[in-house]
């Protein structure tokens, strides 16, 4: 038996291929159209949302193939006919997008992405670009908030055991960017360049003997450094004989149980009366950003964060949706600019859309957001940032860049919005979105 095609081309829902078939019999498939990438408004109670995912689109893009796996099996289940067949064997996408940079926030309407192209080439995009988007926006938006309440103490990734195992990695990419400090899960750091870290689980310390003889195991192996799990049996006895074994350099101790702040002070105390006064304090056990926030005045050096990290916090979707806004005519005239593309809207109730290409910019007055701005033409106003960067250019990726770089410009925009934007109380989106 032939192992089944894994190419992400099949990546798609039916009904892309459905309407390429009938587009290519029409004679409509090469008309240009454009589609965007936007969420119609963010999950109830957020204030901003955070842009992950692109670079993993483009990856996926770069590979984006039918070969004859992915064709046989599209004949053999009677999806297309002969004449798309043929189209799908030379299929590359050729045409343009654009979009917002990873770990920019954004807002409803905010064009994540513009994909502009032949009909037929851009809409065999859509479920690729949504089930890549929608997860990481979720999660790098839930690690946004986490890394908010933390207040400069780190964060990690602790869920891959969580999470399906591929969305785990995926997942982890789109906490670093939104300011986790690094994850348990290898894969994102063989992939992506996410920093690593680990020590031990109760079942270590279950296997020895007595608890001194797993920590000392644990030291052994990774130094006087490393962070050891002191609430397996009895939390005080656990620390006491972690610095016996240790010494007062021990590195951190890990609290996964129990009343989480009233367990770190007594802890802190503790260490600090054995001299370890260095030795920090880790936290883990269910928590997500109201339990990090409710932990501030406690003496927690990091947390680990698993479940609600990789679920994006009760919101496992950013929302967005990919919708064609424009149509090129093709006779130059369109809706009047002489550019010859003729906006589209949905009217459908409760799914209204704004029709129209349009570039998107950031309004600021002293050094603080006002404003998410759409423009139908790239020209930025008084006091206007761009938000685009050309990801796609007539079909070749030119809008790679390294992963820090993401982090970077999340810290950056984050920095930029008004003070109420960190607030976990439930609110609306910290600034409007103006059409103009």
């Amino acid at each position: 038996m032939s192992s089944p095609p894994r190419s992400p081309a099949l990546l798609t829902d039916r009904y892309e291929l459905t309407m390429v078939d009938a587009a290519l019999r029409a004679g409509t498939a090469d008309r240009r159209v454009a589609f965007a990438v936007f969420a119609r408004g963010l999950p109830a109670g957020r204030r901003y949302g955070v842009v992950a995912g692109t670079g993993r689109l483009l990856d996926a893009l770069a590979d984006f193939r039918f070969g004859d796996a992915e064709l046989a099996f599209l004949e053999e289940h009677q999806v297309v006919g002969a004449e798309t067949l043929a189209w799908l064997a030379d299929y590359r996408f050729a045409g343009d997008i654009r979009g917002y940079g990873e770990g920019e926030t954004y807002f409803p309407g905010s064009p994540l992405l513009v994909i502009e192209g032949g009909f037929a080439e851009a809409v065999l995009l859509e479920t690729l670009v949504l089930s890549i988007l929608n997860h990481d926006c979720a999660i790098a938006s839930a690690a946004s908030r986490m890394t908010a309440a933390a207040r400069q103490r780190p964060c990690l990734d602790m869920g891959a055991r969580r999470a399906h195992e591929e969305s785990a990695v995926a997942a982890a990419r789109a906490a670093y960017i939104a300011g986790f400090e690094g994850t348990s899960n290898l894969a994102a750091h063989a992939r992506h360049g996410v920093p690593s870290a680990g020590t031990s689980a109760h079942a270590f310390t279950l296997l020895h003997d007595t608890e001194e003889d797993a920590f000392a195991a644990q030291v052994a192996a990774m130094g006087a450094g490393t962070t050891l799990l002191v609430d397996t049996y009895d939390v005080p006895s656990a620390i006491r004989t972690a610095v016996r074994v240790a010494g007062t350099q021990l590195g951190g101790i890990r609290l996964d149980s129990g009343d989480l702040a009233t367990e770190a002070f007594r802890a802190r105390a503790l260490l600090d009366e054995l001299g370890a006064h260095d030795t920090q304090i880790v936290v883990t056990s269910d928590l997500d950003e109201y339990a990090v926030a409710a932990l501030a005045a406690a003496p927690v050096d990091r947390y680990g964060i698993g479940t609600s990290l990789v679920t994006g916090s009760g919101h496992p979707t950013a929302r967005l949706v990919y919708k064609m806004v424009a149509r090129h005519d093709g006779d130059g005239t369109g809706d009047g600019a002489g550019d010859g593309w003729v906006p589209l809207a949905k009217a459908s109730a409760g799914k209204a859309s704004v029709g129209g290409r349009h570039w998107a910019y950031r309004r600021t007055r002293e050094g603080r957001a006002v404003a998410e701005v759409l423009r139908p033409s790239p020209q930025a106003g008084p006091d206007e940032r761009p938000l685009d960067r050309v990801l796609v250019r007539a079909g070749e990726i030119v809008g790679v860049e390294p992963l820090e770089s993401a982090r970077e410009r999340h810290a950056r925009s984050r920095a930029e919005l008004p003070e109420q934007a960190l607030r976990l109380s439930p609110g609306g989106p910290v600034i409007p979105t103006e059409w103009v």
